[in-house]
């Protein structure tokens, strides 16, 4: 399938423009606003797909992080992928994320995500479900947390002080990015002609937290949408919730990105929060020995895997391996029992610890004896996955 396509880098001028005109109909932007992403994320960090010598599609590698048990591991999120319409059904987009997945394992690169616009296309090529990103609203009116322990401070834009408190939530999150330089300006730089406002959370020498927020108005209300947010401490918390409570008079109600079951809601006297969607974003082992040696695991416990993986893109991922986890790391040598036998994709939420083994096993996503589903269980114990950032 892949013969008649070439895939590379942006080249000139003119893959360029065409890049730019496909995904701007692909995403239903108004012309000119792919200049906006190229700046972000680097024209350099951009594939194309060629059919002959014409640009068919293409897409974006986000060069980034990703946290998984307190250890940061280097990731690629893709993003922009799109194809013009008169190539579509041609098997392009297939071949294009197959050289995709090929490029990142030659380059190194552990584990890729991505948030999909259907998953069949994405599984193809060993995708499978890894986390999740739901957004929530609350009535401001309903908040009633009164009392405000820390003072909050208006501040400028000081990407670093933002930086540090992030990276301290971040580490403690599975599946939170180390995010790419892109992904902070959309924060405080939106592409829609808004004003963003920010506010550290405690003492400015000492800050505890911090929020970032627009106000936006439809025809019926008007909210406050949450750009992203960090509580270090209970205090913290509880000051970001009276905060934004005493916005009340003049918002209706608040709107963020959070997780399946939201921990925060915990300091809400009722039940009043809706969750108004939910996304399931997916992952990728594109190195298998690098992505288990390189993610955390829990401390204080000692245990070993016998994996057999199937990699049908990937034949350097095929084989057994035996993975030792010892104070929190984790060291992978080939051979074993092959105790577990899984896909690339099966390998995917396991490695996040989205379904635990025995649901991964009950859906037909491994086969695994009961002592690798007891190694597996203790191994990769865990926070649910999910990520603040969309991409």
């Amino acid at each position: 399938m892949m013969s008649k396509f070439e895939y590379s880098q942006v080249v000139n001028q003119q893959d360029i423009q065409r890049l730019g005109n496909i995904l701007e109909q692909c995403f239903l932007m108004s012309p000119g606003d792919s200049e906006i992403s190229f700046n972000r994320i680097g024209i350099e960090n951009f594939r194309v797909i060629r059919v002959g010598e014409q640009v068919a599609g293409g897409l974006a590698t986000i060069p980034m992080a990703q946290w998984w048990g307190s250890q940061r591991v280097p990731m690629i999120g893709i993003a922009a992928v799109g194809i013009a319409p008169e190539y579509r059904g041609g098997g392009a987009a297939l071949a294009m994320m197959q050289h995709a997945v090929r490029e990142l394992y030659v380059t190194g690169v552990p584990i890729c995500a991505l948030y999909p616009a259907i998953q069949r296309l994405y599984r193809k090529v060993g995708y499978e479900q890894g986390g999740i990103s739901c957004i929530w609203e609350v009535p401001t009116e309903s908040i009633q947390v009164k009392e405000q322990p820390l003072s909050v401070v208006a501040v400028s834009n000081h990407h670093q002080v933002f930086h540090e408190l992030y990276q301290q939530q971040a580490k403690l999150n599975n599946g939170f990015l180390d995010r790419h330089l892109g992904l902070w300006e959309r924060i405080f730089r939106p592409d829609e002609k808004e004003a963003v406002y920010a506010y550290l959370i405690g003492c400015a020498d000492q800050p505890q937290g911090y929020v970032i927020f627009s106000q936006h108005r439809n025809q019926n209300d008007s909210f406050i949408r949450i750009r992203d947010w960090v509580v270090l401490t209970s205090g913290a918390a509880q000051t970001l919730w009276s905060f934004i409570a005493n916005h009340r008079s003049m918002i209706d109600y608040m709107r963020w990105r959070g997780s399946a079951i939201d921990a925060l809601t915990l300091l809400l006297p009722e039940q009043t929060t809706k969750q108004k969607s939910a996304q399931c974003w997916m992952l990728r082992v594109v190195n298998v020995v690098k992505a288990l040696e390189k993610r955390g695991y829990p401390l204080g416990i000692q245990a070993e895997l016998h994996l057999e993986v199937q990699d049908d893109l990937l034949a350097e991922n095929n084989g057994r391996f035996i993975l030792s986890v010892t104070n929190g790391r984790g060291e992978v040598i080939s051979g074993g029992k092959g105790e577990m036998k899984l896909d690339i994709r099966g390998l995917a939420p396991l490695y996040t610890g989205f379904f635990t083994p025995q649901q991964l096993q009950l859906t037909g996503q491994l086969d695994a004896t009961e002592t690798a589903l007891l190694a597996a269980t203790l191994i990769f114990a865990g926070a649910s996955p999910w990520m603040a950032d969309f991409f």
